[in-house]
């Protein structure tokens, strides 16, 4: 089939007249029998993630809805969420096409996960014989402001795989091996990630979940994380969350409504290098083990020193409140506050979104907790690497943390309508 400006990456055009994507699923019976439907729905394919011709009801009110389309993607600059389903994918298809495919399911899908509706024909009243389109745990449930945001790895553009070798971006770059980084490979790297936030947990795992059932056959799911209690707020007038160890965490981010700051430091700017990447971002994560036990026993002083910032209020070192500025000479040369200050590191500034985490415990009965950390930034070679290398160094919190899992990922742009996808101009 030939490229049309529709459809760029030469995958076969499931439009439908109407511009829903995709045949339903009793138009796949008709054609060849409940075999064939069964059958697709089973690889993964188109089906699972059309809409059908009829529009299906909301799962709730939109009251708490977050706008999908847009020059960027939701889930960056919008005020941060209190859950966090993040989710690492490898691509096990070869197919160009196939994955181009599937970036315009996992697409109509997220617009409508987001509005609150069900994937496709929904979770029940469809045919007896093939598995619901929509897993259904969300039925009932508001959107509960969910926001999918989709990033692309350095692996997806490896030669001889996809034929994006040429298209990879310069700041799209392998980070570093930092001092005491301890990564652990099954907990690193990914072609795709797809980072899921909501004010309901469930609303957020069950997105993940449809989005890996839709990639059945095409992806899978390399690793994944659950996040809660926020870490960061891009919001000035939200009260600053605490991290795992008791500290206010995201007191200096960049605001998502300070427009200039994302402007300079978030957002990719039509100059910088890879055309199709303007407007997105380059997201950095890290999985920061906390050694709980450890921590709970130093001493209030101690720990406020390590920081920076005093344990109640969250003020500076020799300040009253906790937006004061802060006097980095007040502080110990290896405070955590002092040297992740962008005076430190030549003005260098990431937008900060993470989530604490606790995942059971270890062998030997202590918390496998800590910090999720994602920072979006302009260019990873400006942004993350030179604060990490700064904390990596010097940091006196790096006794009681520890790297253990690592990703770097292009963030596109946003969908800006009905007829746009994740990733498609990086297909044309």
């Amino acid at each position: 089939m030939s490229q049309d400006a529709r459809n760029p990456s030469g995958a076969p055009d499931r439009s439908s007249p109407d511009g829903h994507h995709g045949p339903s699923r009793r138009a796949l019976l008709g054609w060849g029998g409940s075999g064939l439907a069964l059958g697709a729905v089973a690889a993964g394919g188109a089906v699972a993630a059309v809409r059908s011709e009829g529009a299906t009801a909301p799962v709730g009110p939109s009251g708490a809805e977050v706008p999908f389309h847009g020059p960027h993607q939701a889930g960056i600059a919008t005020a941060v969420q209190d859950r966090l389903h993040f989710a690492a994918f490898d691509v096990t298809t070869q197919d160009r096409a196939r994955l181009a495919a599937l970036l315009q399911e996992w697409t109509r899908a997220a617009e409508l996960m987001t509005a609150g509706h069900p994937v496709g024909e929904g979770a029940y009243g469809g045919l007896p014989e093939a598995p619901p389109d929509d897993t259904g745990e969300a039925l009932g449930l508001k959107p509960s402001r969910l926001t999918l945001t989709i990033g692309f790895g350095p692996s997806l553009f490896a030669k001889g795989r996809f034929g994006l070798e040429d298209r990879r971006p310069e700041a799209l770059v392998e980070l570093p091996k930092f001092p005491g980084d301890n990564l652990d490979a099954s907990r690193s790297g990914g072609d795709l990630c797809v980072q899921a936030c909501a004010d309901d947990p469930q609303v957020a795992v069950h997105a993940i979940r449809n989005l890996a059932r839709i990639g059945m056959g095409r992806t899978a799911i390399r690793w994944s994380q659950l996040g809660f209690g926020k870490t960061s707020s891009t919001t000035p007038e939200e009260q600053t969350p605490r991290n795992m160890m008791g500290f206010k965490d995201g007191t200096r981010n960049v605001s998502g409504t300070d427009a200039a700051a994302l402007k300079k430091h978030v957002w990719v700017g039509e100059r910088d290098g890879s055309g199709w990447m303007s407007a997105g971002s380059y997201l950095v994560a890290r999985r920061i083990r906390m050694h709980i036990e450890t921590w709970d026993r130093a001493p209030l002083q101690e720990q406020e020193d390590i920081f920076g910032r005093d344990k109640g209020e969250g003020a500076p070192v020799g300040k009253a409140k906790e937006r004061d500025e802060p006097f980095l000479k007040a502080m110990l040369p290896s405070a955590h506050v002092r040297l992740a200050h962008p005076d430190t590191n030549d003005g260098a500034t990431i937008l900060r979104r993470g989530y604490s985490f606790t995942d059971g415990t270890d062998g030997l009965g202590r918390l496998d907790a800590g910090l999720f950390f994602l920072a979006y930034q302009r260019d990873v070679r400006t942004g993350f690497i030179p604060v990490q290398r700064s904390l990596a160094a010097h940091d006196a919190l790096n006794e009681y943390i520890q790297h253990v899992g690592s990703a770097v990922f292009a963030v596109p742009p946003g969908v800006r309508d009905k007829d746009d996808w994740w990733g498609r101009a990086l297909f044309s």
